[in-house]
């Protein structure tokens, strides 16, 4: 049977069968604060947005308007918000001493379940959900007590708040964190990853960016799983989407190290890497329609930083490599020993001509595409965060993009910050997350963003939502790279522990593993200390930042020889839950 009939015949199955969501509930919340704005109005603020509805009790019978909102003007709802910001509003009769669930109508946007994809239903006995952090009630009789009304917000039924924590020297990145934390969590109602709430329809780019920060901020998996196994029947259109379904399956495995879930997927991804359009000349080709339109490289369109569309382009091309390299190694895994030798000859053939055709040797830097001498920012964030740069040149690339700063959405910035934190620009990548300007998280964080928005502003997408999980790449950047935590062996056998310093003195918090939660506390002042806290079943390759002119490193008091590698002391940690580290500067 050949791949592609296996392909088929797993996407009727999986039609057949239908995908499902992980556990969604509803949660009480209880207003922060409510204050009567006129006579008879009440605006009560939950303090964040979330998904939900809302129960109100009234003394008396009596007729009400209830507005629902994620933004506030001059102190009132915003009854005319800009883009795809939510305001809804719902009459309704009420009887004196009856609790009533109230929510506005269903949004056709969003409950469209006939389109192809189809929207994400939430359960119908929860009525109408919507996002929305304030209510304003007109025609309220008497005073609006916090016991007579409630939020009913959706979450997932896993989620733990004390499963992940960060916190560092540096205010607004502890704000920052949490804003990205609260958004991964707001945004698991529907039970798989959704788009935000414009469509509520799974986008394997939004997907992967989502399960890369709900493994950093949750122990929950199956939401992941769950979307990918909807992704497999309901793919949508952009040329570097499907690759991202590699990533995530690949991601599954590094997190969990469950290979039976990667043989699951295995085939149906072949279709996923672009192989199919590759040309004669070994590079994946594009045709007109895919030049205009399925080749996205960033979005919205403004962000693209002027890239230059050819049949022959860096990113498409990027993403291919990273897509077979990672099948190989998850073929590797599978005792495919045949077929992973077939990814990584395909690999050794398209690497060579991949760097010929598109890296300019004088400028050191890649350009978009062939017949075209313009070097964007993401012909060269990709191939960086991919490993693809090569070693010679990073620094020299990394500096570039550092310099150019954040000319890309908050999508491409999940991979720019990977390029920068991983090549040593690590000042830099906190300086543009901490940025005063309007394409930071900075600029979420006090804009009174409450769940990360789709675009950095509405000037870049007028039309953008407020609730999108794929603006949350801080909830996994700052504890794999300011705390240093990542798994180096599939299953977290073996973690990485590598911090970053970033001009920070210190930064402590904890990741949630398959084996248990990793405890990390780190100091930089005279001496740089580190406390690492592991899982019993857990070893780690720790690498301690050299400080200054640092020449002894201490492992419980004890003096250690560590292996210098790249500035840091490599040392290996095995059976020991908890361990102190010290190094120490030349004196």
């Amino acid at each position: 049977m050949t791949s592609e009939l296996k392909y088929i015949l797993l996407i009727w199955g999986l039609s057949i069968l239908g995908t499902n969501a992980a556990p969604t509930h509803l949660v009480d919340e209880s207003p922060v604060h409510i204050n009567e704005v006129e006579t008879g109005v009440y605006l009560v603020d939950f303090g964040r947005v979330a998904f939900g509805n809302i129960r109100l009790i009234a003394s008396k019978d009596s007729e009400v308007k209830v507005h629902f909102g994620e933004d506030l003007v001059d102190g009132r709802i915003n009854r005319k918000p800009p883009g795809t910001v939510r305001y809804k509003a719902a009459s309704v009769s009420l009887d004196g001493g009856t609790m009533k669930v109230v929510a506005p109508s269903a949004d056709k946007r969003n409950t469209n379940f006939s389109r192809k994809p189809p929207a994400i239903p939430t359960p119908a006995e929860w009525g109408v959900v919507l996002p929305f952090r304030w209510v304003e009630i007109e025609g309220w009789n008497g005073p609006l007590k916090p016991d007579q009304i409630v939020r009913q917000s959706a979450f997932a039924s896993t989620w733990n708040d004390g499963a992940a924590s960060f916190e560092c020297s540096d205010e607004m990145l502890n704000q920052i964190w949490e804003l990205c934390r609260y958004s991964i969590k707001a945004t698991t109602f529907a039970g798989v990853y959704v788009d935000g709430d414009r469509e509520r329809i799974p986008y394997e780019a939004d997907a992967y960016l989502n399960q890369l920060s709900h493994y950093y901020t949750d122990h929950d998996v199956q939401m992941a799983r769950d979307t990918i196994d909807h992704l497999m029947v309901h793919g949508t259109w952009p040329s570097e989407w499907a690759p991202h379904m590699v990533f995530m399956v690949h991601a599954d495995w590094m997190y969990t190290g469950d290979k039976t879930w990667v043989k699951k997927h295995y085939e149906a991804l072949k279709a996923k890497t672009l192989e199919h359009r590759k040309g004669a000349d070994g590079l994946i080709a594009s045709n007109p329609q895919q030049m205009n339109k399925i080749d996205i490289v960033d979005w919205p369109k403004v962000e693209r930083d002027d890239y230059v569309f050819t049949s022959r382009n860096t990113v498409v091309n990027a993403f291919y490599l990273q897509a077979i390299k990672q099948m190989a190694e998850m073929a590797h895994a599978l005792g495919k020993e045949n077929e992973a030798a077939e990814f990584e000859s395909d690999f050794a053939v398209s690497y060579p001509i991949f760097q010929q055709t598109f890296f300019d040797t004088e400028t050191g830097l890649y350009k978009d595409g062939i017949e075209t001498d313009h070097a964007s920012l993401h012909a060269n964030l990709f191939p960086l965060a991919f490993g693809l740069v090569p070693e010679d040149a990073r620094g020299k690339l990394a500096a570039w993009l550092a310099e150019r700063g954040m000319k890309c959405s908050v999508y491409a910035a999940q991979y720019l910050m990977e390029g920068l934190f991983d090549n040593g620009e690590t000042e830099q990548a906190v300086a543009l997350m901490t940025a005063r300007n309007d394409r930071s998280w900075r600029h979420m964080v006090e804009s009174g963003a409450t769940i990360t928005w789709e675009a950095w502003d509405h000037k870049y997408k007028p039309n953008q939502d407020w609730n999108h999980a794929w603006g949350a790449a801080p909830a996994n950047l700052l504890p794999r790279y300011i705390l240093g935590a990542a798994p180096l062996t599939p299953g977290w056998k073996t973690a990485l522990v590598r911090p970053h310093l970033a001009g920070l003195s210190a930064a402590k918090g904890k990741v949630r593993t398959p084996l248990g939660p990793i405890g990390i506390d780190w100091e930089n002042s005279d001496t740089f200390s580190l406390s690492l806290s592991l899982p019993k079943e857990m070893k780690a390759r720790v690498e301690l930042p050299m400080i200054g002119t640092s020449s002894e490193v201490f492992c419980d008091g004890v003096p250690m020889t560590g292996v210098l590698s790249d500035g840091y002391y490599v040392l290996f940690v095995e059976n020991k839950e908890t361990v102190n580290f010290e190094v120490r500067r030349e004196q």
